[in-house]
């Protein structure tokens, strides 16, 4: 099944708004319906694709000479432009694709990405790698150099390997992430591997933005369970990971997660697994306030025992409800006024029994009053429901976006209000106050994340009206000492932060490694790097 083309996931999982919130959104925040919803798909004026006859021929070969697998139709391309951000929905709402690509490509394999990458760089075509197409930071947007390629990589689907005695498994890199689940769950293994995109992300594309799952307190971010990888470049083929670790020079590994596409396309990985486990328990915890509620979370982190899920909502998000997307606006999270913590534990019975005995006496001690396992395991099985939250407030006229960073914990209280504040500013300033809401859902021995999610009208340019407010934020985040990205990645919307992050002389290094790699430059041009 293919996502939805105007919004997020599953048409059949979407949910209009409840009534409170609805009522929350007229009198807190003046949003008004626009009395429209997104263009019929047919509707959609797509440009005839700029694809020559030469170029076809030269994509036609490298996939086997399968019409099916070199796509031109009007369907197939606005599926596969841009991502799934909010500027990236109300674009297509609109039916505008000036940026739609001249063609769809389905490469089988290695060689074949290999292959069209190839004719890509012969003809001067740019090629954009295609996983489930979930990039909300303009993953997904080059900048145009000649006719654009979207390389779907769903054909790259097996589980080509899996090492029970080391506990290794080896994929394609365009398995979805329930696909991969249930292929690993045969032989008695699972990735842990579980953020808010998994019901739509694809492996290659975690690795390519180093991604990390919400259970990532137990689990770690996804580039700490990539033992290796493969990677298709004009040039050539890139291979690493011989050893779970070595000292055989610099970790190319590390080089090229996160690299976006920019360098190459990962057509596979070598991961880290681990035996599914037969025991699962989510609770909740109330503290008084943020701050004390992340102290707590900090002692865990530092001092054990570590939780497997381990998660904060701030004042404003757990009154709103979205610590439970799918009871927004409920009486019930309205009763539990403080923060909301979310403390999930999974492995055998008698280890999860004994690290959530443990963990109580420390969540106690810190402040902490446990809520039972109802507000737990609610959050468990609403985890995948917020993005279809945002499509209805679009849907009601509200802007609703996110946006992430990360910092020491000495650094986290400052990084909060900074970006707190200047999104309200910003958005106050426009005439449209906003709420704003954060939450805490990665969590280090050294620091944590912030997760911040804003609701305001949309205002008369809605697109204009949000990047005024994000390219605040994205100063804010600089300025108070945070990255610019935690897990979401770079791609062309965090770009020119990403380069003042990294300074000018690592920018120059990347470039170099990026001229070797793919000298002709048709690899994601403009994401990730600025163009020399």
């Amino acid at each position: 099944m293919d996502m939805l083309w105007s919004g997020w996931g599953d048409p059949a999982a979407a949910t209009p708004l409840p009534d409170p919130v609805t009522g929350l959104l007229r009198d807190l925040l003046g949003v008004t319906p626009r009395g429209t919803g997104p263009v019929a798909l047919e509707e959609i004026d797509v440009p005839a694709s700029p694809l020559g006859a030469e170029a076809r021929r030269a994509l036609l070969s490298a996939v086997g000479g399968q019409a099916e697998h070199v796509r031109t139709d009007a369907e197939s391309r606005i599926r596969h432009t841009r991502g799934k951000s909010t500027s990236d929905l109300l674009r297509i709402r609109g039916g505008e694709v000036d940026d739609i690509p001249a063609a769809v490509v389905l490469p089988a394999g290695h060689d074949e990405v290999l292959a069209v990458l190839r004719a890509c760089a012969a003809h001067g075509l740019t090629a954009v790698p295609f996983g489930g197409g979930t990039s909300v930071v303009g993953g997904l947007a080059p900048a145009r150099r000649g006719a654009v390629v979207a390389l779907d990589l769903r054909r790259l689907n097996a589980l080509l390997a899996v090492d029970p005695v080391s506990r290794t498994a080896t994929l394609q890199a365009g398995l979805r992430a329930p696909h991969a689940e249930a292929l690993l769950a045969g032989h008695g293994f699972t990735l842990g591997h579980f953020p808010q995109s998994y019901e739509w992300a694809t492996l290659g594309g975690f690795a390519a933005t180093r991604s990390s799952g919400q259970a990532s307190a137990g689990y770690g971010r996804f580039d700490d369970m990539v033992l290796g990888l493969t990677l298709a470049t004009p040039e050539g083929t890139v291979e690493t990971g011989r050893a779970p670790r070595s000292a055989a020079g610099p970790d190319l590994r590390q080089l090229l997660l996160g690299s976006e596409g920019a360098f190459g396309v990962i057509t596979s990985v070598t991961v880290r697994v681990r035996p599914v486990p037969p025991a699962r328990r989510y609770e909740g915890w109330r503290f008084p306030s943020f701050q004390e509620g992340a102290d707590a979370l900090r002692r865990l982190a530092q001092d054990g025992p570590r939780p497997t899920v381990l998660r904060l909502s701030d004042e404003t998000e757990t009154l709103v409800g979205l610590a439970r997307p799918d009871a927004i606006g409920s009486a019930a999270a309205r009763e539990n006024a403080g923060c909301l913590a979310v403390v999930g534990f999974e492995g055998t019975e008698e280890d999860t029994a004994h690290r959530r005995d443990r963990a109580a006496a420390v969540l106690h001690e810190a402040g902490g009053a446990p809520l039972g396992e109802e507000p737990g395991e609610h959050w468990a099985r609403g985890r995948y429901s917020a993005p279809y939250l945002r499509d209805a407030l679009l849907d009601a006229g509200a802007l609703a976006e996110t946006l992430e960073t990360a910092a020491f914990w000495s650094r986290l209280p400052e990084l909060y209000a900074a970006v707190r504040n200047a999104l309200t500013s910003t958005l106050t300033d426009a005439g449209t106050p906003p709420l704003v809401m954060c939450h805490i859902s990665h969590v280090y021995e050294n620091g944590a994340s912030l997760y911040f999610t804003v609701v305001s009208a949309q205002g008369d340019d809605p697109l204009a009206h949000w990047t005024r407010a994000k390219h605040a934020a994205n100063d804010a985040i600089l300025a108070a000492g945070g990255t610019i990205s935690h897990h979401h990645g770079v791609g062309a919307d965090h770009r020119d932060w990403y380069a003042r992050e990294a300074g000018p002389l690592a920018v120059d290094a990347l470039r170099a490694v990026k001229r070797r790699l793919d000298p002709a430059g048709v690899l994601n041009p403009g994401v990730l790097l600025p163009a020399d």
